[in-house]
């Protein structure tokens, strides 16, 4: 059985969703026929998001002045950095930290490691921001995050051709086997770093006590190595792999449908 908290839905079910490329194009506001959807999918169930930014930028996707007053007002559950960051109906619970699990001696000879390669890699453009520390992961970009919408996009063209996310990821597990680490890649032009089992699964323990019927998971990186898979294939949910925004908007529209 469901708390009182989720007493109101018909269906004792919760659905989660990734941010970018799911609800949202990649760190962009989200839609209002999202948002339509979303509201009329919560009379019926409880939802969640779930992603690898921090907080703060997912919140930032779904504060639209006169449309949405946050995250936090759209979502029963709201997941930042894979849920190391977690809100239940508003209310905090607890966060976990990536230094106090790697140490700062093993974090500075991954971070130099890091700023090194990117230094040596060539690629057609670089801005900056190369690596963001996060309280629970890093997110490390070879582009830069300060680069504009338009240089986010030509680089996503340029990596799916060249794989340099890809080739990157690939030496860091080798050289730092003995970390601890996974190496996720996810969105545009980043990867998340973190420890084992910190991926988007993490989340799912702060919903365990509601003893939902069914937990469904939608995002777009569901296959292995994008940083929706472990979730998407974890033996508690029901994956959905989705497209991009407007894929998501037709498969929910399409489930309100039956509900």
């Amino acid at each position: 059985m469901t708390s009182s908290a989720f007493a109101d839905r018909p269906y004792k079910k919760l659905m989660l969703f990734d941010v970018d490329e799911t609800l949202t194009p990649a760190r962009s506001p989200v839609s209002p026929e999202i948002l339509a959807v979303l509201r009329a999918l919560r009379k019926k169930v409880a939802i969640g998001v779930v992603g690898g930014s921090d907080y703060v930028k997912i919140n930032e996707q779904f504060t639209v002045p006169g449309l949405s007053a946050g995250v936090l007002s759209e979502f029963d559950y709201a997941f930042g950095e894979n849920g190391l960051i977690a809100y239940k109906l508003g209310q905090p619970l607890p966060s976990q930290s990536f230094i106090k699990f790697l140490g700062e001696e093993r974090w500075k000879k991954l971070a130099n490691f890091i700023l090194h390669y990117i230094a040596d890699l060539d690629i057609p453009i670089k801005r900056g921001t190369f690596i963001e520390f996060r309280n629970g992961m890093v997110n490390v970009s070879p582009l830069g995050r300060n680069a504009t919408m338009q240089e986010r996009h030509e680089f996503a063209a340029y990596d799916k051709q060249h794989q340099v996310r890809q080739a990157f990821v690939d030496v860091l597990r080798e050289k730092f086997a003995d970390y601890g680490l996974t190496f996720s890649i996810g969105g545009q032009i980043s990867f998340d770093v973190f420890p084992h089992g910190w991926d988007k699964r993490f989340c799912l323990q702060h919903v365990a006590d509601e003893n939902f019927e069914e937990i469904h998971f939608y995002g777009d990186k569901t296959q292995p190595g994008g940083n929706d898979h472990e979730i998407f294939s974890d033996p508690r949910t029901i994956g959905h792999t989705v497209k991009n925004p407007a894929d998501t908007l037709q498969q929910l529209t399409e489930l309100l449908s039956t509900l």
